[in-house]
């Protein structure tokens, strides 16, 4: 039987750069089960190595975790990639590690650590995640869709690191799985000040850099379970699946 999940389809850990240290997996998983969520996509910036962790602090609970990543592409959008599975967005991750220049700077950006699903530090990551791959919108998606993910342009309402903000359009032949707008705007605004993208799904999640904000904001989304194939459904709003536009109860 088709019931209500709430679903967040963005969310950091403290791999990301500004976010805060108390965002690790354990932390982050016990936040969102208190808070009632169902599921959970984990989109680090340009990368993706707490997320395996943060699958396995959930083990133990009903909290489904999806694996994801927010790149930054070459025209500086931020884009989310969901998927199915570990091994995928590896795949993806790989593809990323080849074109993503530069190295953290820890005073201006923080700490990006990797801390394991029992709050243990495995290690930091020195890349530059906060900047820019030199792979274009056009290309990633393009990848994402290669390797079986979701492709979802990140909060297109916010005057930077958006499609709207550094593209000016959203063409109608784009291959967006979906389109995230913060809550700010909420759904109803969305569909007026966005009229003419009424073809594609809209989800609003929390983009959480901060503890406080896991549970404040979320999607619902009636599906069978919460999984990714129920999602993929969802946003073509097959066989009954689909988003809820609604406010939140």
């Amino acid at each position: 039987m088709l019931k209500v999940f709430n679903c967040d389809l963005h969310v950091h850990t403290c791999l990301s750069p500004c976010a805060e240290l108390d965002m690790h997996p354990m932390a982050l998983v016990q936040k969102a089960v208190e808070a009632k969520l169902d599921m959970i996509a984990i989109c680090d910036h340009n990368s993706s190595a707490n997320v395996p962790y943060v699958i396995k602090a959930a083990q133990t609970t009903n909290l489904s975790v999806l694996p994801g990543m927010e790149i930054t592409t070459s025209e500086e959008v931020h884009l989310l990639a969901i998927f199915d599975s570990l091994s995928n967005l590896i795949l993806l991750q790989n593809i990323i590690d080849r074109n993503l220049a530069g190295e953290n700077d820890e005073e201006r950006f923080g700490v990006q650590a990797i801390v394991n699903e029992i709050g243990e530090v495995e290690g930091i990551n020195n890349q530059l995640l906060i900047g820019a791959t030199n792979l274009s919108l056009d290309t990633l998606i393009g990848y994402i869709h290669l390797f079986g993910g979701l492709a979802i342009a990140a909060h297109i309402d916010r005057e930077s690191f958006s499609v709207l903000s550094q593209l000016g359009f959203i063409d109608d032949n784009a291959d967006f799985d979906a389109l995230e707008i913060t809550p700010l705007t909420g759904f109803d605004q969305a569909r007026i000040k966005y009229s003419e993208l009424g073809k594609f799904p809209f989800i609003i999640s929390s983009d959480s850099h901060f503890i406080k904000d896991i549970g404040k904001t979320f999607t619902r989304i009636n599906l069978l379970e919460p999984t990714f194939s129920e999602l993929k459904m969802a946003l073509k709003r097959q066989n009954g699946r689909y988003v809820m536009e609604q406010p939140q109860v």
